[in-house]
């Protein structure tokens, strides 16, 4: 072990949180509907699998984009040679292009501003790179994805500040709450560089209100500081309110071209609205020329394939495909999340309202034995081991509040999605049973503790009346 170096051999990567350890179990025991069908079934991946079959239908009836072909000729040859990292022109446009699209053409991107990356867990990373240095601070608002964990501080050593939110106003941002995570870090003499927010939220399955975005402008203006807005849920959203980007509050208060302008940044992805998490394709968007240039040169250490790129091309610029998968989409992930939530709700679970994501913010603290997170634990083992079911604790994503956990809905068939909904059902139908009897158990253990006394009263009465005469 000396021969290493100290970041491989210390323990700051996140992988022993509950969240990983979870599929690390998932994975010795994978639920399949023949081969194992007592197994565990996996509701702790955020995954879009619900509209697979438009993406094959597109590539079965453009068979040329799929054998990398132009006009019916192969260009294999020129995508197999070196690329270099800025991207391929025509994907940059589709990709910017398809960025407007979900967001109601209400806001317009440069593709020069534009940095490709491998996936959004190295855009992120790789924002942090450019924005602080070891050993400052970014503010995150709890609950967040616990992946951040790894993503913003393992390589960089960038501290998370945690801005505590409440499910007493639905977990939302609040300016008190921003206030008290810029005081912590001062109290632990971390400078603090930004604030990231993930939109639609992972974990919450919500959409950041305009006055929340409003809210961070004015809080990242008075402090100097940068803003990161996470898009990457952004055409996932299938109910009202709508989406608003962050971009599109700074358009409507006329900061383009200010410092601030300079300072926020978005990070996008097609791993969940296209459901691709496997081509890797994630994305920096940035309005400071020296943030693109430093960010482009350190994409080189995790490029996009270039066959990958020609191939998304081809369908991001199929405008007819595109609207047509976007509206669907998102009619089958309302469909899910009712689904899940309906089924919830019969075994008397609850959810946080949503209207993103592919998840649901669930409501599990009147199934703890105690309001600590102990009990959380208590509780999570008991799904994961006895229920078989993997989904996310609540202090996995730094929640505040023991009892909630993060459920996944989009990354399976509808008949796992209700066999899962009848093992919660037959989980919290036996525990009710035996919390019932646990109570009749101690009322009769009081009841008979009551009589006792009773009795003893009386005879000691009875003893003292025979004295007294």
């Amino acid at each position: 072990m000396k021969m290493l170096s100290r970041k491989a051999t210390f323990n700051s990567h996140g992988q022993d949180s509950e969240y990983f350890l979870g599929w690390e179990e998932y994975e010795k025991n994978a639920y399949h509907e023949v081969e194992n069908p007592s197994g565990i079934i996996q509701m702790g991946l955020a995954e879009n699998q619900l509209s697979f079959d438009l993406l094959e239908s597109w590539l079965a009836q453009n068979p040329d984009a799929a054998g990398f072909k132009r006009d019916g000729e192969s260009i294999f040859r020129e995508l197999a040679l070196f690329q270099d990292y800025h991207g391929l022109p025509a994907f940059k446009k589709a990709l910017v292009e398809f960025m407007s699209e979900i967001r109601g053409n209400k806001v317009s991107f440069d593709q020069n501003k534009l940095v490709l990356t491998a996936g959004a867990t190295s855009a992120n990373e790789t924002l942090m790179f450019c924005l602080a240095n070891p050993g400052e601070a970014f503010l995150l608002p709890t609950p967040y994805y616990p992946g951040f964990d790894r993503d913003l501080k393992w390589r960089t050593g960038v501290e998370i500040v945690p801005i505590q939110c409440s499910s007493s106003n639905g977990f939302q941002i609040t300016e008190s709450a921003l206030e008290e995570a810029y005081q912590q870090a001062q109290k632990r003499s971390l400078k603090v560089k930004g604030v990231l927010i993930t939109n639609p939220s992972n974990p919450l399955g919500t959409t950041t209100s305009r006055d929340e975005l409003n809210l961070l402008v004015n809080f990242i203006t008075a402090k100097g500081i940068h803003l990161i807005s996470d898009e990457i849920y952004s055409g996932t959203v299938f109910d009202s309110p709508g989406f608003v980007s962050i971009m599109e509050v700074l358009m409507d208060r006329n900061y383009m071209n200010t410092e601030v302008w300079k300072r926020v940044h978005i990070v996008y992805s097609l791993s969940k609205d296209l459901g691709l998490p496997g081509f890797r394709v994630g994305a920096i968007y940035s309005n400071d020329v020296a943030v693109v240039s430093a960010a482009t040169k350190m994409s080189s250490f995790g490029l996009v394939s270039s066959q990958t790129q020609y191939l998304l091309s081809v369908m991001l610029s199929d405008k007819k495909f595109t609207k047509n998968y976007v509206s669907e989409n998102q009619k089958r992930l309302k469909q899910r999340h009712q689904m899940l939530i309906s089924g919830l709700q019969n075994t008397g679970i609850d959810c946080l309202k949503s209207n993103a994501g592919l998840f649901c913010w669930v409501d599990m603290r009147h199934l703890l034995s105690s309001n600590t997170f102990e009990a959380e634990m208590e509780l999570w083992k008991k799904i994961l081991y006895d229920v078989r079911l993997n989904i996310s604790p609540g202090s996995s994503c730094h929640c505040t509040e023991p009892g909630w956990f993060r459920v996944c809905f989009a990354n399976m068939s509808e008949d796992t999605l209700n066999l899962a909904l009848q093992r919660i059902k037959a989980f919290v139908d036996s525990s009710t049973t035996t919390n019932n009897n646990q109570s009749r158990h101690q009322s009769n253990k009081n009841q008979r503790r009551k009589s006792f006394t009773k009795w003893v009263f009386r005879l000691s009465f009875r003893d003292r009346e025979a004295s007294e005469r």
